[in-house]
């Protein structure tokens, strides 16, 4: 399992919207900054996705099951941009 944490200053939400293209309805995609650690020296920031703005991760250490992850297009994994499952490891 990974373990990622979600410092106090990122507990907010960062909106992106993607305009209408070819037809198809504009959208919006919610994220939240957090740290994975990877096993090196320092954890890497990255975006989680999202799916309530209303339901933010509270700060802590959390694990990612790993029924969260799948295989992109080009071989590489990646977290689901939803229905990620955590399990919190710290208040």
């Amino acid at each position: 399992m990974l373990k990622i944490e979600v410092f106090q200053e990122d507990i907010q939400v960062i909106s992106r919207t993607m305009p209408p293209k070819d037809g198809k309805p504009g959208r919006t995609f919610h994220e939240q900054t957090a740290y994975a650690y990877l096993g090196g020296k320092f954890p890497v920031q990255m975006k989680l996705q999202i799916e309530d703005p209303n339901k933010l991760y509270e700060a802590g250490e959390y694990q990612i099951d790993s029924s969260s992850f799948i295989i992109n297009n080009f071989g590489g994994l990646e977290l689901k941009r939803f229905g990620q499952s955590f399990s919190k490891l710290t208040k």
